[in-house]
């Protein structure tokens, strides 16, 4: 860890600026860009003040970065990005991607994208994401150039694997679940999160409408009046105060909302693994038949109806020539076949390895998020309850002197 990016190099998505182009269809668009700051650590060590490098990024090209990480390191999970739209939002807060509120909150996120995988041991390392945070022109170009989209596997071949694998990994199948339930959990707790939220931001409001109504009677009552208008002020103060703690409240949130999208990244590795698992299989499943087609041919017994069987009974047998050529064809494939299934047994052993070793880091990391956001929620909610408790002692004392 301590040769990890992070150590060496301050990043920060500082700004972001509202822009408008053209885009590919060269047509008008109005987008987001995202100010990235990096700075050498080492300088600053020496009492020195090192020089800040800047570069401007649109949210497409972090997508980019993330799926060239994605495909290029299939064992790990691969941090997420931020929401590209507003989702289990409360009623105040705008879903508009371009609510000066939501581009606040996901430059936040952008930042934290790159501070996780400037941390992660092996990401860190990647010099594509090296060139992302300090060369502005010709990334894009450098990306394709690694050729990442035609290692990309597709959705359809995906999906085959998940239904057709025989002998699954019994602990990539629990993992599999696993992130399913995180995801529903997370989800669940996020809808609550924001009816409560809703609820809130009702009840706080409704105190500035106390606040009004003592103000309103305080006018028409001498003894009464001073302390009906210090009830009135501290519930308008109670009142407005609503808006910081709602933001404060979206920020928990979007940490948790990082853990719904780590769902699917681990579902990545997961589904990585089964068409490893598949392939290895067919691999299997083809060196299988090719020998028993060699063992057919050679001693002229036929184990299982075919085509070519029929065709030679019909049309008689081929020559012992003939046969031997094919015998010779399917030797050399056997050979083949049985080198590659060695290399698949080795890639699917070093992935399981290198991608369980990914997967306990994540965890680790993942506890210890989720417990520090969960008692950072707790600690506002009596915050919360305490501010609720010490206006209305305030007004009690207002109400005492009157």
């Amino acid at each position: 860890m301590d040769d990890c990016l992070a150590k060496k190099m301050e990043i920060t998505v500082s700004e972001a600026e509202k822009r408008t182009g053209r885009n590919a269809m060269n047509m008008q668009e109005t987008y987001t860009a995202y100010l990235i700051e990096t700075r050498a650590v080492e300088a600053q060590s020496e009492g020195q003040c090192a020089p800040v490098d800047s570069l401007w990024r649109r949210y497409s090209e972090f997508e980019l970065l993330r799926n060239y990480l994605s495909v290029t390191y299939p064992h790990i999970v691969v941090p997420p990005l931020p929401e590209k739209r507003a989702d289990f939002v409360w009623h105040k807060l705008s879903a508009d991607n371009m609510d000066p509120d939501f581009v606040e909150r996901r430059r936040i996120g952008l930042e934290n994208f790159l501070l996780r995988v400037a941390s992660h041991p092996v990401l860190c390392q990647d010099k594509i994401f090296y060139s992302f945070l300090t060369q502005e022109g010709g990334w894009k170009e450098m990306v394709n150039e690694t050729g990442f989209q035609l290692k990309a596997d597709s959705r359809l071949k995906a999906l085959n694997a998940t239904f057709r694998v025989k002998n699954p990994d019994k602990r990539f199948t629990e993992l599999k679940h696993y992130s399913d339930e995180l995801q529903s959990v997370i989800s669940h707790l996020l809808r609550v999160r924001a009816r409560v939220a809703d609820r809130l931001y009702g009840v706080y409001k409704v105190h500035g409408n106390y606040g009004r109504v003592f103000s309103e009677w305080s006018a028409i009552e001498k003894e009464m009046g001073d302390g009906l208008q210090s009830a009135g002020h501290h519930m308008d103060v109670y009142a407005a105060s609503i808006d910081d703690i709602l933001e404060e409240e979206e920020h928990y949130a979007d940490q948790l909302k990082e853990y719904l999208f780590y769902a699917e990244a681990l579902r990545a590795v997961c589904r990585k693994h089964e068409l490893m698992q598949y392939d290895l299989e067919m691999a299997a499943q083809d060196l299988t038949s090719k020998k028993q087609q060699c063992e057919e041919l050679a001693t002229g017994t036929v184990r299982t109806f075919s085509l070519k069987g029929m065709t030679s009974k019909l049309f008689g047998q081929e020559t012992p020539e003939q046969r031997e050529a094919k015998i010779k064809i399917l030797e050399e494939q056997i050979q083949e076949g049985e080198e590659q299934l060695k290399t698949k047994n080795l890639e699917g052993r070093d992935f399981v390895k290198s991608a369980w070793a990914d997967i306990e880091r994540f965890k680790e990391q993942k506890n210890h998020d989720l417990k520090e956001a969960l008692i950072s929620y707790a600690v506002m909610q009596i915050s919360m309850c305490k501010k609720g408790i010490q206006v209305w002692t305030n007004a009690k004392e207002c109400f005492s002197k009157m």
